[in-house]
């Protein structure tokens, strides 16, 4: 079992940068797949970021390559999305998601655990 908790999120100009971050309680962080999720109004929650359980694998959505990075401490139990460039398409309230599965996964339903989530807002 583990909880989460986002912070981070607010309103930022177009080509602004956010950074957002997961905490996580329990001892056995490590042994989760860690990954960020977004969901805007009416629309359905989609993957943005993962990375692998010690920290070597990330991937990312198309629509992020290159802007956002996911990065974890596990000495810390914190998992962060550093969001540069954002585009008012960004919008969205922000979730942090564990998994158990050994492989990765850009889909919702191989993540176990998730936060409540953080509202990010770009202005155009």
């Amino acid at each position: 079992q583990v909880q989460l908790v986002e912070s981070g999120g607010g309103l930022v100009q177009a080509g602004g940068s956010l950074r957002l971050s997961c905490a996580a309680s329990g001892r056995t962080f490590s042994g989760y797949r860690m990954g960020w999720f977004r969901q805007a109004p009416g629309k359905e929650r989609e993957f943005v970021a993962h990375i692998s359980r010690s920290g070597g694998s990330t991937y990312y959505a198309d629509s992020v390559k290159g802007r956002f990075t996911i990065s974890r401490d596990n000495a810390k139990n914190t998992v962060h999305l550093q969001m540069n460039n954002l585009k008012p398409e960004d919008t969205a309230v922000y979730y942090c998601a564990a998994g158990v599965t050994s492989y990765w996964s850009s889909s919702k339903d191989d993540y176990n655990y998730w936060g409540q989530g953080t509202q990010v807002t770009v202005s155009s």
